[in-house]
């Protein structure tokens, strides 16, 4: 790869969508400089102000229509919040990158917790400590207010354990399948009973009354454990680097989360510093191998052709913003309201019949917007600008054929957005 290829492949996985101008200065600064850049602390962004849990007012005497009313207004909260970290995201930056990836790593959805302050409360985590040692994330993910509510956290008592929480900590984001057993599923939820969501206070505590306090046998440790010594036993094992290591490789490298052994092992060397870990992931001879080979995700594309057609997201009228939010709908892909705990799919699920007409549909929509764009797709050399616009290292002849037969400027810019080179990093 050339240097100005190898900055793009850096580019276009640490962030959403680089723009021209963006390869421009990095290939100046060359690919150690601009790694650095991208890995750099970022500033915690002011959160929007939603105001207060409509959900906080209703007690046990509230009226039908006063539930209905307290939904409604927390479905506008929701759609304020998913607007405003679409916009986050278009403003650039690997930070926002990373915290889309803990988003669907920590899979929480919406739907089930009805609290869009609660669900930024979850962001403004995954951005305080996503980036450092993974013991403090895991620590603050098992105290989440929206995780508890999620995955039936509170319905865990001293009398009545549920074992949900504590077999998806394991199985989905800490350990993986075979690194646990069923025993230590029934020991961890004893040490997670009594743990109460406060929706005024926006927190969640222990209830004392309804924890189980006993010693229990827990991942080969026996004794009396509280949520701290718990998350402390699992980013110990053995497992959870390794772990971790293949859920940023299948969403920063290759849709295929299981790199070579030796690939792994040199990465997980780097330790549990999530962005040492990145670090050593972009800097492993295999990453520069894994262009072409990964699937944007419908967040990725979207966001990503906005940036670079230089599409105003924060000007967009209300109807605008509406479309957006219809086209990721369609797509299969909404932030704040993944389909399981298991997150999204990845890879080639993303690539249908109707994803592709959509897209089409997408960017025909996205080249109104973009009139400074299509101004520039009227000579014979429109399909290199197409290329640099887009940030797409090369058209393979099968798309150069059906590219050239589109005169039409915009109809060409939304070809090449369904196009596959365009759609597979």
């Amino acid at each position: 790869m050339t240097d100005r290829r190898l900055v793009s492949h850096l580019l276009r996985r640490l962030t959403f969508g680089p723009t021209s101008a963006e390869v421009d200065a990095a290939a100046r600064s060359g690919f150690e400089a601009t790694l650095r850049s991208l890995l750099r602390p970022a500033a915690e962004p002011a959160p929007p102000d939603l105001g207060p849990d409509p959900a906080a007012r209703l007690g046990r005497d509230s009226t039908r229509e006063q539930r209905r009313a307290a939904r409604r207004e927390q479905a506008g909260q929701v759609t304020a919040l998913t607007r405003w970290w679409l916009e986050r995201m278009a403003a650039g930056g690997a930070a926002e990158k990373l915290t889309f990836f803990w988003h669907g790593h920590w899979a929480t959805s919406a739907r089930k917790v009805r609290s869009a302050p609660l669900m930024l409360a979850q962001q403004q985590t995954f951005r305080r400590y996503g980036r450092g040692d993974t013991g403090p994330l895991v620590r603050a993910m098992l105290r989440d207010p929206a995780l508890i509510l999620w995955l039936d956290g509170q319905r865990n008592s001293r009398k009545a354990p549920n074992e949900n929480l504590a077999r998806e900590v394991m199985e989905l984001f800490t350990l993986g399948v075979g690194a646990y057993t069923e025993d230590d599923v029934k020991a961890a939820a004893r040490v997670l009973t009594g743990w109460q969501v406060d929706r005024v206070a926006g927190t969640a505590r222990l209830e004392t009354r309804r924890h189980d306090a006993r010693p229990v046998t827990l991942l080969g440790r026996t004794g009396t454990f509280d949520v701290d010594g718990y998350a402390d036993l699992l980013v110990r094992h053995e497992a959870h680097l390794p772990f971790v290591t293949r859920r940023l490789w299948a969403r920063y490298a290759s849709a295929d989360g299981t790199p070579p052994a030796e690939v792994t092992a040199r990465i997980t060397a780097a330790g549990r510093d999530t962005t040492a870990l990145l670090s050593a992931l972009c800097r492993d001879p295999a990453f520069a191998a894994t262009t072409g080979t990964l699937v944007k995700q419908p967040v990725e594309w979207l966001v990503g052709a906005v940036r670079q057609l230089g599409v105003p997201i924060g000007r967009l009228s209300a109807d605008e913003h509406r479309r957006l939010a219809s086209t990721l709908q369609a797509l299969g892909q909404v932030p704040l309201r993944p389909p399981s705990v298991g997150g999204w799919p990845a890879g080639v699920a993303w690539l249908t019949t109707a994803s592709t007409l959509t897209r089409l549909r997408a960017g025909q929509w996205l080249a109104d917007l973009a009139p400074e764009v299509t101004d520039r797709l009227t000579g014979g050399d429109r399909l290199d600008v197409l290329a640099d616009v887009l940030v797409v290292d090369g058209w393979t002849d099968r798309t150069v054929s059906a590219l050239r037969a589109v005169q039409n400027p915009k109809r060409l810019l939304a070809t090449a957005l369904a196009s596959p080179e365009y759609a597979i990093q």
